[in-house]
């Protein structure tokens, strides 16, 4: 039996919880493990080296895609290219039946996760993949994992302070308790956490829609996806001065423009303030936003990030729109509801002639990210320069218009925000139930 060196290990309250699992407990995770093996992150140094984009690049799975609900979040995934995943991280290559384990960080340790049929990808240094015998195997691991009685257990085992961490050794050693019926009642509560979810969704991606209906823009069709519909012709003259790429002058972005020259627009630099304040000192205990902290399409504030390997930051004031550089972020809009700090790939917005809210709102939506996809320079990590950000036409509303449609699509957003949260209750509550059997503290 391996010695530890911690109280923490002894406490009391431990001890009884890992012996009432024990009694139930008829393996531990070692038990399951045909293969282990970690992951690291390449340099960000050398971006263009290692990084792609999603069109080429292979999902490059990080602690934040990982899910107490066992699936595999791709929203904000980043992408390593092809050679990068044969070579430097060709021990670390994650398959569709594999079990990802966050085994470093803070929060919540052991958050497990499986990812999708067909998926093919790689993990950084804070994750462990484990092979198991089959799909099934690895979602009752998953969902065993995740529950507040096994994170318990997890972090046990963990070791460090700042940066707790589970080794090998420690992640194998966790008990665990398999139950058929106690996976079908996780699946069947995640089901209706999903369907909750689904239609929150459709409530925020319907705003859009609203939005345009409202300012009167109303936009051709999408093409059918067709060699012939994605050729297009530039006038060489077209390509100086401003832009010398034709992938500005996409009709599809000329499409957008043209709409909104209709309304009497300004630049973006005339409708708002371009606030500039950079610091070179994050100080103790500021909020650190970072381009993933930020929900897409919905703009919705997840959490605040590690601050430790932030050099440099913009400041940014409550009611301030933070609007990204790069892709695939361009709809990650954030209208601050607090003071803080945030990533140097953000711009930030102050509303001039147009609300800061309904600006947010309007730069979230499809007839900027139309536009914004094509503006966009650099072939690993493309993005929007600041010129291009300042050209961009916003629509000259009128105030009693700019209030309507504000207020409606926080209607919109309170409701979905509702579902969301009754939804996360549920699956807590359905979650509670599932470690009361598993604990024997209910009949099965």
């Amino acid at each position: 039996m391996q010695t530890r060196h911690d109280p923490y290990f002894y406490l009391p309250k431990f001890v009884r919880l890992e012996a009432r699992v024990l009694v139930r407990s008829t393996a531990k995770l070692r038990d399951f493990v045909m293969a282990m093996s970690g992951g690291s992150t390449p340099k960000k140094e050398e971006e263009e080296k290692y990084y792609a984009d999603a069109t080429v690049g292979i999902p490059f799975v990080r602690v934040q895609n990982l899910s107490v609900n066992g699936h595999l979040s791709l929203e904000d995934v980043k992408y390593v290219n092809r050679e990068t995943h044969e070579g430097l991280l060709g021990r670390s290559k994650v398959i569709q039946d594999d079990l990802l384990v966050k085994i470093t960080g803070v929060g919540r340790m052991a958050v497990a996760s499986v990812p999708p049929l067909g998926f093919e990808g790689n993990i950084n240094q804070h994750i462990a993949r484990i092979r198991t015998q089959d799909r099934a195997t690895s979602e009752a691991l998953a969902a065993w994992l995740n529950t507040d009685v096994a994170e318990t257990l997890a972090k046990r085992r963990a070791t460090g302070g700042t940066r707790p961490a589970l080794d090998y050794p420690a992640l194998r050693s966790i008990p665990v308790i398999l139950n058929e019926k106690v996976q079908a009642e996780f699946n069947a509560a995640y089901a209706q956490y999903k369907k909750a979810n689904t239609k929150a969704s459709a409530l925020l991606a319907n705003i859009d829609a609203y939005l345009l209906v409202k300012l009167g823009i109303s936009l051709p069709p999408e093409p059918e996806n067709t060699i012939t519909n994605r050729i297009f012709l530039a006038q060489r003259k077209e390509l100086t001065g401003w832009r010398f790429d034709p992938e500005a002058l996409h009709p599809e972005r000329e499409n957008c423009v043209e709409a909104l020259r209709r309304m009497a627009p300004v630049p973006l630099k005339s409708a708002s303030v371009f606030v500039r304040d950079l610091r070179t000192e994050i100080p103790e205990g500021a909020t650190y936003i970072g381009l993933e902290n930020i929900e897409s399409n919905t703009g919705r504030y997840l959490s605040s990030t590690d601050k430790d390997s932030v050099s440099s930051a913009f400041a940014f004031r409550k009611g301030q729109v933070l609007f990204p550089k790069l892709r695939p972020y361009l709809n990650k809009v954030f209208l601050a509801p607090f003071d803080g700090l945030c990533s140097t790939e953000f711009h930030v917005l102050d509303g001039r002639s147009v609300r800061s809210d309904f600006l947010s709102l309007f730069l979230r939506s499809q007839i900027v990210v139309k536009q914004t996809k094509h503006l966009m320079s650099g072939n690993t990590l493309p993005r929007l320069q600041t010129e291009d950000i300042e050209g961009l036409l916003i629509p000259a509303v009128d105030p009693a218009l700019q209030e309507e449609i504000v207020c409606e699509a926080n209607r919109r957003m309170t409701e979905a925000e509702t579902l969301r949260r009754k939804a996360e209750l549920d699956l807590d509550a359905a979650k509670r139930c599932i470690e009361a059997l598993l604990l024997g503290e209910v009949a099965a």
